[in-house]
Parts: structure tokens; sequence; C-alpha cells
């Protein structure tokens, strides 16, 4: 039994053994917009790359089909694009089968504005013949479009025909970066609700006087204010509206007859009346 006990023992050592070296090699390290690293430390652009939180863990390609090259371009936020060590946008020649590293998430820029999100990868490989040998750099223009989740990757342009400030131009759409609606009732909207309640409240009513109306007096044959359509209700629900204001509005002690303290007319009898024979002399 001690003999089990032991092996379960360092069993289980070794698993934790084994979970932690995954965890240090990366394996079950999770993605997130912190593994970006910004060249200036700013919350303001900290707070821009949060909002593309979503947008974190995935793989974006786009073929460019503008030009007579073929190269597809990945492109992933805050993580290896295409498996490429610290690369964010990656370009891929299919015929020489190359992969040139456009942009690093190392070296990252955030700019953002109320519906859009400039992300700016730089420290990519230097050209070749164009831009001064300088190196390159990827501008990722990421707009709100609330109809998507997730669009595609498109490539916008590449920009190296000059002597500095060359870069590669990427588009996405994505509803990560549009801003929330608030929804609040502002003084015009009550008003204009209001109104149409009236309208339609008034519709109502002349529906039910202009029907009531012709029904009383075509299919009933009533005639005069009995044309009106319950008129019999509408004649007790006044009088009693008026025993209501009655009582409610007027301070006068009314009297009360006979009929409301429960006697009934009948059973009172008339006082005789006191003559005056009595007090003749005789």
């Amino acid at each position: 039994m001690v003999f089990s006990s032991c092996r379960g023992i360092s069993f289980l050592m070794w698993i934790m053994a084994f979970h932690l070296v995954l965890s240090v090699s990366g394996v079950y390290s999770v993605k997130s917009t912190k593994d970006c690293k910004l060249l200036s430390h700013s919350p303001l652009q900290q707070k821009v790359l949060e909002r593309l939180e979503p947008l974190v863990g995935k793989n974006f390609t786009a073929e460019d089909k503008a030009s007579n090259e073929s190269y597809t371009y990945v492109f992933q936020l805050c993580g290896d694009a295409g498996g490429a060590p610290n690369a964010g946008v990656i370009q891929v020649d299919k015929k020489l089968q190359k992969t040139t590293v456009i942009g690093k998430y190392t070296h990252t820029q955030a700019i953002g504005g109320s519906d859009w999100v400039m992300l700016i990868y730089t420290n990519g490989e230097k050209y070749d013949a164009h831009c001064n040998k300088e190196e390159r750099k990827a501008i990722i223009m990421i707009s709100c479009d609330r109809n998507v989740k997730v669009g595609k990757l498109e490539v916008g342009l590449e920009e190296r025909e000059k002597e500095e400030n060359c870069f590669y131009l990427f588009e996405l759409d994505t509803s990560s970066v549009c801003p929330v609606i608030e929804s609040k009732l502002s003084t015009g909207s009550i008003i204009s609700t209001g109104s149409i309640i009236l309208i339609i409240g008034f519709s109502l009513l002349a529906v039910y006087l202009v029907g009531g109306f012709l029904y009383q007096r075509v299919i009933v044959g009533a005639k005069g204010v009995e044309q009106f359509p319950n008129y019999a209700f509408w004649v007790e629900f006044g009088n009693l509206a008026a025993d209501g204001c009655d009582f409610v509005c007027r301070s006068r002690k009314r009297e009360e007859s006979p009929a409301y303290r429960g006697e009934a007319t009948d059973n009172l009898q008339e006082e005789p009346e006191e003559r005056d024979d009595q007090l003749l002399p005789m």
C-alpha cells in the first residue's frame, strides 16, 4: 500500500513538471494584445490595442492580385504571422518560396479613432534595391463594419518608389472597433412618441364613434340620442362620476335620504296633526 502511494505521488509530480515545461515553452501561453511591444509606452496606445482583442491569435491571409508578382501576405495581431518568430506581417513569394518579414509586432504603434484603428509594424527586413534599403514597414488600417465580425484582409498598396518612409498598406473590416451605440431617449423622441400615442388614441375614438353611430342607426334602428354607441352605459357612467365628484369635492354635510339610511319610505308614519279643538272651551 505504501509502495502504491509513493508511485501515485511520483506520477502526479511528473505531470506537474510536464505542465510547467509546456507553460515555459509557450505551448499553453494565452495570446493577448499585451504581447505587442509598443515603441513608446503609452496607456492611450495600449487602450487602442485592447479594442482589437477579439482579433488576437488569428492569421489573416491576402493575395496580391494588383501586381504581376505573385505574393501572399499573412498578418497576425500580436502573434507570429505564419509561424515566423516576432513577425506581425510576412510576405511569401510563391515562385521563389521565400518568406520576407514586413513588420514585427515587437515594434508596434497603434493609433485609433472613434471607428477605426491604424496598426503600424516596423523593423521589417531591409529592401534590396528600393527606398534607400531602409527597413520595411506594414500599416494595417482596421475599420468599423457592423455587418461582419471579422472581414477579409485586403492588400491596399506598396509604396516603394520613394527614398524613405516606404510602407505596405493593408485593410481589414471588423465590428470590434465599432463604437458602442448608447440607447437614450431624448426629449425630441419622447415628444414624438407622445404625439404618436395621441394620434392613435384619437383615431380609435373616431372609429368607435362613427362605427357605433352607424351600427345603432342602421342595424338597431335607434333614433335621437340613442344612436350614440353604448348610450345607457355612458349615462350610468356619467351619473356615477358625478356622484363620486360630489362625494370627494363637497365639504358640506349632506342630509341622507331615508333610502340611504336603509329605511323604507312606506313605514314612515305621518305625525298626527295637532288640533286646537281641545283648547276651545266647551
